[in-house]
């Protein structure tokens, strides 16, 4: 599970209205039939804790009119994106219809993770004005390491093509054939291949890629208080107003919280390699992560090896350059003898 949680950009050419945004998120709904279930291909609307099938016209509404008392450089509203692993979703029977149980679960988390007190109170989900929409389909980026990796496939295949197109004009002599076999031959070798085709910037990806966006307003429900997941502070104090007013928010309880939360709703059992508090381990004392990683009993050990095969490291660019060394050399180290055991046993992976 990979959840992200992002402020509105501001500033420059950014707009200070949700529209941007929200429009971006009905990308998926252009030229879907409107009458057609989700679980058919379906339009995927927006919802919130209590309602369903709510338009994108209502949601702009409601978010750009609940900003009172923000300064133009404070986010309007803050964006989560809720991105489960192909093997979570391998755990759910409808991921539409989960996935929106989720999220409103998830929501419970989200401000149960916050150290504020509204008139006394501890913030509940009421408090929060909250729309969010499923998605089902994802593109590769420019970041994802398969486009890194076939990059320079690419752009020997882009320079063919380019010299292809001089020699058609004659401002260049060569053999037209000749090189488009070359084309051919580097469109074969590229290491990351989907379908039988190289993988691209923007193609699609192969297999279930559901996932969850979510808008939250800056200011809470009754338009009086502000509630910032962008806070630095965890959990502290301070005078305002000449009250003690309580502050902050708990990123990490948040993530293990979403994790728990997942877990327990749909019955999934996971793996060491899946858990944030590993991921963080594996930043703050990779060898520690690695010595845990080699306890874990055999079959356990083997999906781990295989998940991060799979996914590369865990959160390797944000680890620094002389702790990354570090994790590699332990890395390849202990992979030779795992893989090795993997290999002699019977474990079907």
């Amino acid at each position: 599970m990979y959840i992200t949680i992002t402020a509105q950009k501001l500033g420059g050419s950014y707009s200070p209205s949700s529209a941007g945004f929200v429009d971006y998120l009905g990308k998926e709904n252009q030229g879907v039939e409107e009458d057609l279930p989700s679980c058919e291909a379906g339009m995927e609307h927006f919802f919130n804790q209590y309602g369903d099938q709510i338009s994108a016209e209502e949601v702009v509404r409601k978010i750009d009119g609940n900003t009172a008392k923000l300064e133009k450089t404070e986010p309007r509203f803050y964006s989560i994106t809720v991105n489960p692993s192909k093997y979570e979703l391998n755990a759910l029977q409808n991921p539409s219809e989960d996935l929106k149980t989720y999220t409103r679960e998830l929501m419970k988390d989200y401000v149960a993770s916050f150290n504020r007190e509204i008139n006394g109170r501890q913030v509940t989900v009421d408090d929060i004005k909250y729309y969010a929409k499923i998605e089902q389909q994802r593109t590769f980026k420019g970041t994802d390491k398969q486009i890194r990796e076939n990059q320079p496939f690419a752009t020997k295949i882009l320079e063919l093509r380019n010299n292809i197109g001089k020699v058609e004009n004659g401002t260049m002599e060569g053999s037209i054939k000749k090189m488009e076999r070359q084309i051919n031959r580097l469109e074969r070798q590229a290491p990351h291949q989907q379908n039988g085709q190289r993988i691209v910037q923007g193609m699609a990806k192969a297999g279930s890629q559901s996932h969850v966006h979510i808008v939250m307003s800056r200011k809470d429900a009754s338009n009086s208080f502000s509630l910032s997941p962008g806070s630095k502070y965890k959990a502290s104090e301070t005078e305002l107003h000449g009250k003690m007013v309580k502050r902050g928010f708990d990123r990490d309880q948040f993530f293990e919280r979403a994790e728990r939360t997942f877990d327990r709703t749909f019955g999934y059992q996971r793996n060491f390699s899946e858990k944030y508090s590993a991921r963080k381990e594996f930043i703050n004392n990779p060898k520690m992560y690695f010595n845990s990683l080699m306890r874990l009993p055999t079959n356990e050990k083997a999906i781990a090896f295989k998940i991060m095969r799979e996914t590369g490291l865990p959160i390797m660019g944000s680890i620094p350059v002389n702790k990354a060394q570090i994790a590699l050399k332990i890395f390849n180290k202990l992979r030779q003898g795992v893989e090795g055991a993997i290999k002699s046993s019977s474990i079907g992976i």
